[in-house]
């Protein structure tokens, strides 16, 4: 199982290519750099103790129109966190600023054909922005933010020679995906960068404020309405999982433990395992393994639950509202890092224990009124969706730009 994790954890970050170069570093006996995400040369080159001039004597930015440089790593058909940059990068384009994605990846190869496929793919958003690899000389010259994203592409936001100013769209807190070692250590370091912080939700604002010190605002989560909300008004008999087995912060193993009790005591109801092809795992109870669905059909799946169980151990998922608004009641695990994200009132914050997950799941089935309290729930959330959250993106990205000042004016 752990050599599986492994296996899909490459992938995802290195792509086919990284995956047979580990196989060849096992069957060599070599190895030949770490850390995975992480070019080896970036690793060495940065030293955070140092800010770079575009941080220490941050540029005037005029008035009007801004090119933007995002580097992020090659975007994948069911990555939320890169539909969500994309989402707003098109906030960015609305408000009349010019958007460029560079691509970074560990693996030198990097399909540019697949990357601009995936991205006009119906699961992202249309936007305007070119899409290219990132090069060895940095962005263009008339480039005036820089925004990083995963914490690998901090790196090269550093090492480039550009003068723009440095923007850090944080959507998670990323040493929590490793062991504690060389990652997560590399990954905490790009805190300490002097980036202006930008975070998906409260939590991270804080925590990054709070431990590094960091100049953090944040926007607050939304659903898209349009795509998701209520078509079923009756009762409803199944449940949804979102599993994420090759993503410890999911919590995968804790909700099958969670379900398995559930199953014993309301056979009834129908356990919908979605996000990941689950069948090489041994699952104890029966169920429908969905598998990675395209994002216009899971309203359909979504409005067929009662509730879904939702796990996040660090920065909370963007499922939950996502759910409420198709009148599907989350029961997500209790904690500052989900607490602080959202307080809808319909999100069933729960101990992180296999018995109280399945006795809450268990009272919400149960509930006489629950097609009233599902339309509750729907109703609760705000209207204008995520359009609010991108006019706070984009407020905090002007505020970031036009600060306190020195220097030269790089667009006039």
């Amino acid at each position: 199982m752990n050599t599986i994790r492994s296996v899909l954890s490459i992938f995802r970050s290195q792509g086919l290519g990284g995956v047979l170069r580990r196989i060849g570093e096992r069957l060599t006996g070599t190895s030949s750099r770490l850390p995975s995400p992480l070019r080896y040369e970036d690793a060495l080159a940065v030293d955070w103790r140092t800010h770079h001039p575009a941080v220490v004597s941050p540029v005037t930015v005029g008035p009007g129109s801004l090119t933007v440089a995002w580097i992020m790593s090659p975007p994948g058909v069911g990555s939320g966190g890169h539909q969500n940059i994309f989402r707003f990068i098109k906030f960015l384009e609305e408000a009349g600023h010019r958007v460029r994605i560079y691509l970074y990846s560990a693996d030198k190869v990097v399909s540019l054909a697949r990357a601009r496929s995936v991205a006009a793919s119906s699961s992202y958003p249309r936007i305007d922005a070119s899409i290219e690899l990132y090069p060895a000389s940095g962005v263009a010259t008339d480039v005036d933010a820089i925004v990083a994203t995963g914490w690998e592409t901090a790196y090269p936001s550093f090492r480039d020679s550009s003068l723009a100013r440095r923007i850090y769209f944080v959507q998670d807190y990323e040493p929590y995906f490793y062991p504690v070692g060389t990652d997560s250590v590399l990954a905490e370091n790009t805190y300490r960068f002097g980036f202006v912080g930008i975070t998906a939700g409260g939590w991270l604002a804080q925590k990054l404020a709070t431990d590094f010190g960091m100049t953090t605002s944040h926007y607050d989560f939304s659903a898209d309405r349009a795509r998701y909300h209520l078509i079923n008004n009756g009762p409803r008999k199944e449940i949804l999982f979102y599993v994420r087995p090759g993503t410890e912060r999911r919590g995968f193993e804790l909700g099958i433990m969670a379900l398995d009790l559930f199953s014993r005591e309301r056979p009834e109801y129908t356990i919908n395992l979605a996000g990941w092809d689950v069948r090489r795992y041994s699952i104890p109870f029966a169920h429908n393994n969905l598998k990675t669905m395209p994002v216009d059909q899971l309203n359909e799946v979504y409005n067929r639950c009662a509730a879904g169980l939702v796990l996040s151990m660090t920065n909370m998922s963007l499922l939950p509202l996502e759910l409420i608004a198709a009148g599907v009641i989350p029961v997500v695990n209790d904690g500052d890092n989900n607490t602080m994200v959202s307080d809808n009132e319909f999100i069933e914050y729960t101990p992180a224990s296999p018995r109280a997950l399945a006795d809450r799941l268990i009272s919400l089935v149960d509930r006489a009124d629950l097609p009233e309290h599902a339309r509750a729930a729907a109703a609760s959330l705000d209207g204008a969706g995520w359009a609010r959250s991108g006019e706070q993106f984009v407020e905090a990205f002007e505020s970031a730009m036009r600060g306190p000042t020195k220097g030269s004016s790089l667009n006039g």
